[in-house]
């Protein structure tokens, strides 16, 4: 495992609902800076101690190999709703390890200043905590492994790390640099030969004038087709009788075709270099354009990709937000649900008080009863008496 610098970048995480929030320890969603997972973690009423506490955490630590580190710099904010200029800021510089999976501030700030009204920290019932983070080097680093094409040299693939959107619009930035390059290159034109074909003209007259004709048409199409192997036998015959001949070519024409035969082997040697070598030229060429068109192709998948990206990013903000919304919903209806037992213990305690009392009553109304009888029974024996 090989360390490499990573990068840096920044987070944001709006917290609602925060005196609703019960647990001891409350964590952000998991995002991503300089190739690594990271997450925020709060202690909303302090971590034993009468402060706000705040740690950067690594969520992944239990699943990295032995030996992993994530040497960083980063700074912890809390925003100031009422006052940009006021937030809170606190910055330090840590190695992640597997005895230290997060690192932040115990005391980062009071709590009383936290829930002051007027400082502007918690608005609306919501509190906004920024990091800002730089990854110096990682170990294991997230590396992006370039694949070279059928019959290139090893050596030349590179490996990259990856640092997120920034480091893949850096990569095919120079990409589509290359691409201007070759482009501009390809519009001013390829290397191009030319051939000096030499026209021999039919001097009449020749006492061997047939064999001279025969001769130069065979020399004219050698000349019109150099290079084929096949040629080289007929172009060494016709220059042979040309150089012999003594009629039927000008002076010049002699002194072209004696030039060339002594040197026959020399000339026909560099000529078929040449061939050899232009043949490889115009392989590497076709190969070179080839990687470029497919470098065109990678580009323009880059391009859609990063507009993908752009859509996926808006659709998981849309998700994060409805997902925040329903979990706020679920702790008011918690918190509801909690209110409704409580209220419901105490009806239940006056209920069975009540019927405790409703019994004693009952009793007391059975003597009284009891005793109404008993009087109205000697009230009427009395009213019979005397009435």
């Amino acid at each position: 495992m090989e360390a490499q610098n990573h990068g840096s970048g920044s987070y944001t995480w709006t917290i609602y609902n925060f005196k609703g929030i019960h647990q001891k320890k409350h964590y952000s969603n998991v995002f991503t800076i300089g190739g690594c997972r990271w997450r925020i973690l709060i202690f909303p009423k302090g971590n034993n101690v009468h402060n706000f506490s705040i740690y950067l955490n690594v969520p992944d630590f239990e699943t990295l190999p032995n030996g992993w580190y994530r040497d960083v710099t980063f700074a912890l904010t809390v925003v100031n709703q009422n006052s940009h200029s006021q937030f809170i800021k606190k910055e330090t510089r840590y190695q992640f390890n597997a005895q230290e999976s997060d690192w932040g501030f115990k005391s980062f700030m009071s709590l009383r200043v936290l829930h002051d009204p007027i400082k502007g920290f918690l608005v609306n019932d919501t509190v906004i905590v920024g990091i800002e983070l730089e990854v110096h080097s990682a170990d294991p680093s997230v590396v992006l492994t370039v694949t070279s094409p059928p019959n290139t040299d090893p050596s030349a693939v590179k490996a990259l790390t990856v640092t997120g959107v920034d480091g893949f619009d850096s990569f095919f930035s120079d990409i589509e640099e290359l691409i201007v390059i070759a482009e501009s290159s390809t519009s001013k034109g390829s290397c191009s030969s030319k051939s000096n074909n030499q026209t021999f003209d039919l001097i009449s007259g020749s006492p061997c004038l047939e064999e001279v004709k025969e001769a130069k048409q065979s020399l004219k199409e050698c000349l019109s087709d150099l290079f084929k192997l096949n040629m080289k036998d007929r172009l060494a015959s016709a220059l042979l009788t040309l150089s012999r001949a003594e009629t039927g070519l000008s002076p010049d024409q002699q002194k072209s075709v004696k030039a060339f035969w002594e040197n026959f082997d020399e000339f026909i040697s560099d000529f078929l270099s040449f061939e050899q070598d232009n043949s490889k030229y115009e392989l590497l060429k076709l190969a070179i354009d080839q990687l470029l068109s497919s470098i065109r192709k990678n580009h323009t998948t880059h391009l859609s990709n990063k507009e993908l990206l752009e859509s996926l990013n808006k659709e998981e903000e849309d998700m994060e937000k409805r997902l925040e919304e329903v979990k706020i919903r679920k702790r008011k209806l918690m918190s509801d649900w909690e209110g409704l037992m409580t209220v419901s213990e105490e009806m239940k305690s006056q209920y069975v008080a009540k019927e405790k009392k409703l019994a004693v009553a009952e009793e007391k109304k059975r003597i009284a009863e009891e005793r109404m009888s008993r009087s109205t029974m000697a009230w009427s024996s009395l009213k019979a008496q005397f009435l």
